[in-house]
């Protein structure tokens, strides 16, 4: 089958790679424009485009396709390229009508969710955040709306309780590999399901914020718990000390009796925090300015009076 595929970040690579592993003829590559990383600013290209250059796949960076000049040039393109499919992983960008119209088998997608749960941006965060047991992958025609379209196959995968996002990024990456060639047979064989979605138990997994990874150590130490893990490793959970930024990668639930206030450190040789209900101690953190440690390498260099407030 001849391929157009549009993905930016790692999520997206290993569907590619399988895709060209299965023998399909990958076309082009659309992703994002190459962005200034660290503090150099240097351009860095996304994952998806280092993959092509290395394969020799022609690539395509529109800043837009939904309108302007670039837009109408990527789209001419699409249509010169005559793709019977285009598959979308990640990409960042909501593709117009006028895109969805051109392959013959459609635009599909590999979504990080079990539709109609999670569309939207962040699913991998969110899940676990939100203290999900249960995930997987969903790949679907896609439609004008946000993860809105006939669904074709889904897979399923547990979320461990000491599972992080990261982790779960590479599981549900490697299983969307995995659909993505197993979908395409079914169309290219016209024995695809095509399920529609309805709106009943729903819900939107926003785009992370930098307000979303402040941690509010009002709530319970369950709801921080899965708040840390659902933001490890990137782009992280954090506190303030004594008015320095403390990034936090993972924590451990421990149940002290205590009666102190949100926020107060209560421990020792260990950085246990008191939560609305129940405490935590974290044990995987980042000082601003420093590197990354665990709790007690952190206290030994630092000691940290019992009743110091995070927040």
């Amino acid at each position: 089958m001849k391929i157009v595929f549009m993905g930016t970040p790692d999520f997206s690579v290993p569907c590619l790679d399988a895709l060209v592993k299965a023998g399909h003829e990958v076309a082009a590559v659309f992703t994002q424009p190459d962005k200034p990383k660290n503090r150099g600013h240097k351009l860095q290209m996304p994952p998806v485009k280092e993959y092509a250059v290395e394969h020799g796949i022609p690539v395509c960076q529109p800043l837009s396709l939904r309108g302007g000049e670039d837009a109408d040039a990527a789209i001419a393109a699409l249509w010169q390229l005559e793709p019977d499919c285009i598959v979308v992983v990640a990409y960042g960008q909501i593709l117009p009508k006028s895109v969805l119209n051109i392959p013959k088998y459609g635009c599909i997608n590999v979504h990080a969710s079990l539709l109609p749960r999670y569309r939207g941006a962040a699913p991998i965060q969110r899940c676990i955040m939100n203290g999900e047991t249960e995930t997987g992958v969903t790949t679907m025609h896609m439609a004008e709306g946000l993860d809105t379209g006939d669904m074709i196959l889904k897979e399923k995968t547990a979320i461990t309780p000491d599972m992080t996002a990261s982790r779960l990024h590479d599981i549900l990456s490697a299983m969307g590999a995995k659909l993505i060639v197993q979908t395409l047979e079914m169309l290219e064989q016209g024995t695809a399901p095509r399920t529609p979605q309805t709106d009943d138990n729903t819900c939107y997994a926003s785009m992370i914020t930098k307000d979303d990874c402040r941690i509010d150590f009002t709530r319970s130490a369950d709801t921080i718990y899965d708040h840390i893990r659902g933001l490890s490793t990137s782009p992280c959970a954090f506190t303030f000390l004594e008015g320095k930024r403390l990034k936090v990668y993972f924590a451990e639930k421990i149940q002290p009796t205590t009666s102190a206030p949100a926020g107060t450190v209560i421990g020792g040789d260990i950085l246990c925090v008191a939560c609305g209900e129940g405490a935590l101690r974290l044990t995987d953190i980042q000082p601003e300015g420093g590197r990354r440690m665990t709790d007690s390498d952190f206290l030994r260099g630092r000691k940290i009076p019992t009743g110091t407030l995070l927040g």
